[in-house]
């Protein structure tokens, strides 16, 4: 029985690729998405003026991560202490994603599987061809 509630819960391949496909494609209707050379999609939520991180960064933010059917798996904004974590340990789409930022800023990030947890996904949480909706604030940076 535990084996079917790890497998619903992550989703099948199938059923992640038609989800996160379909959810791309509503999310790019959005006039102010933004989308880099990787693919990754993003729209900015509050803009700042202040400096980016570089890839030795260790960076310290809130964060809202979702899955395409709005699913939590983290949030920072209500569980209390912002994150702090060294940016070039986090996933290709978020590295690349947080040096866009100034510190102050809020984005919106779309980050599809290839740029975050891909075929294999990540425990029962995030199941293979996962995309993934994150919500974060640069709060600050500090050289590793």
């Amino acid at each position: 029985m535990a084996k079917n509630k790890r497998k619903q819960a992550k989703g099948s391949a199938g059923q992640n690729r038609n989800t996160t496909a379909a959810f791309i494609e509503r999310y790019l209707t959005q006039d102010d998405v933004r989308i880099t050379n990787s693919g990754l999609m993003y729209r900015i939520i509050e803009n700042a003026e202040g400096a980016h991180p570089s890839a030795d960064d260790v960076v310290k933010v809130h964060q809202r991560i979702l899955l395409a059917d709005g699913s939590v798996i983290d949030d920072t904004y209500k569980k209390g202490p912002p994150e702090n974590f060294a940016l070039n340990e986090a996933i290709e789409g978020l590295q690349e994603g947080l040096m866009l930022m100034p510190i102050g800023a809020r984005y919106e990030f779309v980050i599809p599987p290839e740029l975050a947890w891909g075929k294999k996904g990540n425990g029962e949480k995030i199941g293979p061809h996962a995309v993934m909706v994150v919500d974060v604030r640069l709060i600050d940076t500090d050289t590793a």
